[in-house]
């Protein structure tokens, strides 16, 4: 073997394994692994925090889940909107990141029961003016591409009442344009909007008048039905010995989870 070949091995082994806040990027291990699939860009479900560790309520759930499995969790990061895609292809075992039951994604995965309720609201600048969604009329929304922000927001009679709307690739980007006046409003999860708007500070406010009521679920293959079952009677045994409960509380100041 060659000297410099013999040198690059050297250094390659000397090279950490990088794990984000217990999802681990790329490691080799005995345990079974579950492959998360997320949009690493949603606070507080799941996203990467200032040192780049994935981080968020859904990675600390899905790590005690993993736990008491004695599974290995490993995050991949995804497009949002290639999401079932990614999942069909066996590059992820799941999808699980604040993502909203629909009927279209019921038809296409083996959703989970709902382990929290969530508001779709539409969040606007505090010195907007805007009290409602009538104050909107002929302006601009943004909301994220591939979420059921979205499909609510086209199905909806308010979408008619607006200038435009303007799909971007996640929620940290359209609330950048709200910042900078290029957008009237953000649709969005109320559970993102609120953390946002507490943990980064800003001068946002949410309308009263949301448009849709959703649920959080998991999505699995429609073949894994062991697999999500193994894990949603974890997540029960869970809420009911208070770990759940406890987790929520971390994230949210109380439990606001809801499986039975």
């Amino acid at each position: 073997m060659k000297k410099s070949l013999l040198k690059v091995l050297f250094i390659l082994a000397l090279i950490p394994v990088l794990t984000f806040s217990g999802c681990v990027l790329k490691k080799d291990s005995d345990k079974t692994q579950l492959k998360l699939g997320l949009d690493a860009s949603f606070p507080p479900m799941g996203f990467k925090d200032e040192n780049n560790n994935i981080t968020g309520f859904d990675i600390d759930v899905a790590q005690e889940v993993c736990n008491r499995l004695d599974m290995e969790l490993v995050c991949v990061p995804i497009d949002w909107d290639t999401k079932e895609t990614e999942l069909n292809a066996g590059n992820i075992d799941c999808i699980w990141n604040g993502m909203s039951y629909s009927d279209e994604r019921a038809a296409s995965m083996n959703l989970s029961q709902p382990y929290m309720q969530n508001s779709m609201v539409l969040v606007v600048n505090e010195d907007s003016g805007y009290k409602s969604q009538a104050d909107l009329k002929d302006k601009v929304v943004a909301v994220q591409n591939g979420s059921t922000a979205q499909e609510i927001l086209n199905e909806s009679d308010f979408v008619n009442t607006v200038k435009s709307t303007v799909e971007l690739k996640d929620n940290p980007s359209a609330f950048v344009e709200l910042e900078n006046n290029t957008v009237d409003a953000v649709f969005v999860d109320v559970i993102v909007a609120d953390y946002y708007i507490t943990s980064q500070n800003k001068d946002f406010v949410v309308l009263k008048d949301g448009l849709a009521e959703e649920d959080y679920v998991i999505g699995f293959r429609k073949a894994d039905e062991d697999l999500k079952k193994m894990i949603v009677d974890t997540l029960i045994k869970m809420k009911n010995d208070g770990k759940l409960a406890e987790i929520s509380t971390k994230w949210f100041g109380k439990d606001i989870t809801t499986i039975q």
